[in-house]
């Protein structure tokens, strides 16, 4: 409770008990020695009592109160402040967490790229040596072909001419010397 409130509070609550026990006081009643305002002297040490517990009460029970009252309120108020400290950090931590990790996903993703290109160049590289490889075997397998052509055909061309003389012969019924 605020300082403002235990003055309202305690400036309320002397007139507020001072007039209930005013009204709790028996009616003055008339007796044989005449009227009498004060029937006995109960409402003067009621009074005195009651001037004397007010500040006793203030210094004993109030003012401890109240101060327990600010002292709560100000831990209340100390841990709103703490927790919101604390809600704003994590905040940043968790913004700076996700830059961390989307920084690292684009690094990962440029070095991903970057092996996927090296790759491709060398398997470019090595599919082009192979083609040559390749081209080489077949113009190797092209010149052996040709010269087993050449030589099959010299060699039917010297047996061809004795074929057709035998064929001749045999055709013909006689030797074609």
């Amino acid at each position: 409770m605020r300082q403002a409130d235990r003055r309202i509070l305690a400036g309320l609550a002397a007139p507020l008990v001072g007039g209930a026990l005013l009204l709790a006081a028996a009616p003055a009643v008339a007796a044989e020695g005449g009227l009498q305002i004060y029937p006995d002297r109960k409402l003067l040490y009621l009074i005195v009592g009651f001037a004397i517990l007010i500040p006793l009460l203030d210094v004993l029970l109030f003012r401890p109160l109240f101060r327990v009252l600010d002292e709560r309120h100000e831990r209340i108020e100390g841990a709103k402040t703490r927790a919101e400290e604390v809600a704003r950090r994590a905040g940043e931590l968790v913004q700076r967490f996700e830059s961390a990790v989307g920084q690292a996903r684009a690094d990962a993703e440029a070095e991903r790229q970057r092996l996927l290109e090296g790759e491709r160049r060398e398997q470019v590289s090595r599919v082009a040596g192979e083609r040559e490889e390749a081209e080489r075997s077949l113009q190797a397998a092209r010149r052996e072909v040709g010269r087993a052509v050449t030589d099959a055909r010299q060699f039917l061309r010297r047996d061809a001419e004795s074929l057709a003389r035998e064929a001749a012969a045999r055709v013909l019924g006689r030797s074609l010397s």
